[in-house]
């Protein structure tokens, strides 16, 4: 016997098999993908220093897919760096005549005080004017002796420094006197020390004049040869201790005392500032008077 299922009955089932089949098919799903794999941590890279390399010219990389292009900067230009100067060489040697313009002497030199000189002839090399005839040198004095009572004689060590030239443009130098003009018989040695001269005919004179004094005055006061020896000996004695009780001559340098001095190295000159086309002009100044050394009549 047939039996009709109420249509109530049909659509229930119909409901539990759609639900049973989307349960089965979303396990099935799940069993042929398997479990998702977690992401793996990504490491750090370490930084990379650049390796110089040599310029080269500014290239454009093509742009790829999805990047701009990039362009290389091109090098920094390099400092212009100036060109030196020309230079112009006095030779070592080379002689300079100078004159002095103002006077020293032992008597009142100490060590620093400025000396002002002038060169008195143009210094011409492969015919060009390099130093003009009237161009100014100041040095100074680096120790002064005066002379003894008994020995030695007065001393002056000079040295030059600078020299100006008609333009304005200065140089420093070192040069050492080799001789000098002083009027009276002063001389200068290898090291470029200056001397003064001696007085012992002066001296001598001195001693002789008192004892002729000394001779007369014994001779007229006692009428005798015996106190005339006596009294020569009395000036003899008195001559000598004016001798031992004054100072020999002082090393004088007067004005218008010209000297003789030699370059000790090279002196360098910028080529920029030597253009003269006159030889120059040096100061007319007198030469000192030729004299006689006279020894000091203070002791002192």
């Amino acid at each position: 016997m047939r039996r009709n299922f109420p249509a109530r009955c049909i659509s229930l089932l119909i409901a539990i098999g759609a639900i049973a089949f989307l349960h089965c098919g979303g396990a099935a799903a799940q069993d042929l993908t398997g479990p998702v794999p977690p992401p793996k941590p990504v490491q750090a890279q370490p930084p990379q220093t650049a390796v110089p390399t040599a310029a080269k010219p500014a290239q454009a990389q093509t742009a790829t897919s999805g990047q701009a292009s990039l362009v290389a900067p091109a090098p920094a230009a390099e400092a212009a760096v100036p060109a030196k100067p020309a230079r112009l060489e006095v030779p070592t040697g080379t002689k300079l005549p100078l004159i002095l313009h103002n006077a020293i002497t032992t008597r009142n030199a100490h060590p620093g005080d400025p000396l002002y000189l002038e060169t008195l002839f143009p210094i011409v090399l492969n015919n060009k004017i390099l130093i003009p005839a009237g161009s100014y040198v100041q040095g100074e004095i680096v120790d002064a002796k005066r002379p003894g009572k008994v020995k030695g004689r007065g001393e002056m060590h000079i040295k030059l420094n600078s020299m100006i030239l008609p333009n304005g443009y200065t140089v420093d130098f070192n040069a050492v006197p080799t001789n000098a003009g002083t009027g009276g018989d002063e001389s200068v040695d290898k090291e470029g020390k200056i001397q003064g001269d001696t007085d012992k005919a002066t001296d001598a004179g001195t001693v002789i004049k008192g004892t002729a004094i000394g001779a007369g005055i014994g001779g007229i006061a006692t009428r005798t040869g015996t106190g005339a020896g006596i009294g020569a000996g009395a000036g003899a004695a008195a001559g000598l201790l004016a001798v031992l009780l004054t100072r020999g001559p002082e090393l004088e340098l007067p004005r218008g005392t010209t000297f003789d001095v030699v370059l000790d190295r090279t002196l360098y000159l910028d080529a920029t500032y030597i253009t003269f086309t006159d030889p120059g002009h040096a100061s007319t100044l007198p030469g000192p008077p030729n004299r006689e050394p006279t020894r000091s009549r203070s002791p002192f």
